[in-house]
């Protein structure tokens, strides 16, 4: 059974930082590319960041320079550390995964940054 299962989620004050990790499980062919993306109230889902099996990233303009995706332990499982968290980063974080022609999300974790 094919899983995406994020962890790391929680409440921090502005500045704050947090780390989400994404473990994929069940998939038969190689994952090719994997990344984060959240969906605020009331927004549209959006990419934050996306890391491919060779290692290339690319991120969202309004968190360059403040969050880094990475692989970890293997090319199932991939972190998002986030630093100088701002409140609009506020919103359910999705790991998503890439295989062949297919895409593949997990059920979220929830990121909130308020006072």
């Amino acid at each position: 059974q094919v899983q995406l299962v994020e962890s790391g989620g929680g409440l921090v004050q502005p500045g704050g930082s947090l780390r989400l990790s994404c473990v994929a499980s069940g998939f038969t062919f190689r994952i090719n590319t994997m990344g984060w993306y959240r969906q605020a109230p009331g927004k549209q889902r959006e990419l934050v960041a996306r890391i491919t099996s060779g290692g290339s990233t690319n991120y969202a303009d309004s968190v360059k320079g403040r969050f880094t995706i990475s692989r970890e332990n293997g090319p199932n499982t991939i972190s998002l550390q986030m630093n100088s968290l701002k409140s609009e980063d506020t919103a359910v974080y999705y790991c998503n995964a890439g295989v062949r022609s297919a895409t593949y999300w997990g059920k979220g974790t929830l990121v909130t940054v308020s006072t």
